[in-house]
């Protein structure tokens, strides 16, 4: 069983967080959050102000700042977000205020298709 790291409530983290585990943030962070390969959870007390990178990023609290998910983006009712989020997959619950650009990945590469110019072929 895999255990989640937690900020607690009373905690203020200033600069940049890094984890290779899950973690569950209750309290508030200003800066850079990446939590590589694993889910970040900002509970419904939690705030942060960052640019954050996850796995899987799961919002209940109030952000200021871009999310970027390797997976998925779960933005719940009782959220506020003004900001970005950039993920293969985002959902939005009924009641979140959500202030900003939504980009899936996939539907970004659907939309821009790389066209691949082989310079072997067009000289004969």
């Amino acid at each position: 069983m895999e255990t989640t790291a937690a900020i607690g409530p009373s905690i203020l983290i200033k600069g940049t967080l890094i984890a290779n585990e899950p973690l569950t943030i209750a309290g508030r962070v200003d800066g850079t959050v990446e939590i590589k390969g694993h889910a970040l959870t900002l509970a419904a007390g939690g705030r942060l102000t960052a640019r954050v990178t996850a796995e899987t990023i799961i919002i209940d609290g109030q952000v200021n700042g871009s999310l970027t998910a390797d997976v998925r983006i779960v933005v719940r009712a009782t959220a506020t977000i003004e900001g970005d989020l950039l993920a293969p997959a985002i959902s939005v619950a009924e009641g979140a205020t959500l202030n900003g650009k939504i980009e899936t990945m996939a539907e970004r590469a659907s939309l821009f298709p790389v066209a691949v110019f082989d310079a072997a072929s067009s000289a004969a």
